[in-house]
């Protein structure tokens, strides 16, 4: 599949998505929601990826009470290599990182995701805090 960009997509599956939402198969992740880096942007997109632990890093980040779930999802449409990881901090994608305005289908859930030391998490929750204290700090949505 070709993004917007016309770069070719380096996947084509399985996709996770990492989130504190608690859903079944057959539920659809929409954009439209805060960023869970700055909370007053609504985002334009969903974003997803090819790696589970990338996907369990963000379900343990997210806002809000309650576990992380990884997801594993198909989009409904298409999507693009996520541009504030593949243009901006690792050309080629290594991130395996993708977004789509479409919807993602929640086909399935992962349980054996690395999950992060409690030393780890706390030094991502600084890195959100610091980026949230920053009003120059870009998102790209």
């Amino acid at each position: 599949m070709k993004s917007e960009n016309q770069k070719e997509v380096l996947d084509h599956g399985p996709f996770y998505h990492g989130t504190k939402a608690d859903l079944k198969v057959g539920d659809l992740l929409t954009a439209g929601f805060p960023s869970n880096y700055k909370p007053e942007i609504i985002m334009n997109h969903i974003y997803f990826t090819a790696l589970p632990n990338g996907a369990g890093l963000a379900a343990e980040i997210a806002p809000g009470e309650g576990d992380g779930r990884v997801y594993i999802v198909e989009p409904t449409g298409e999507f693009e290599n996520d541009p504030n990881v593949t243009d901006k901090k690792f050309p080629g994608n290594p991130t395996r990182s993708y977004r789509s305005q479409h919807p993602l289908k929640i086909v399935g859930e992962l349980t054996d995701w690395v999950r992060l030391a409690p030393e780890e998490l706390q030094q991502w929750r600084d890195r959100i805090a610091k980026i949230n204290a920053d009003p120059n700090a870009e998102i790209i949505n």
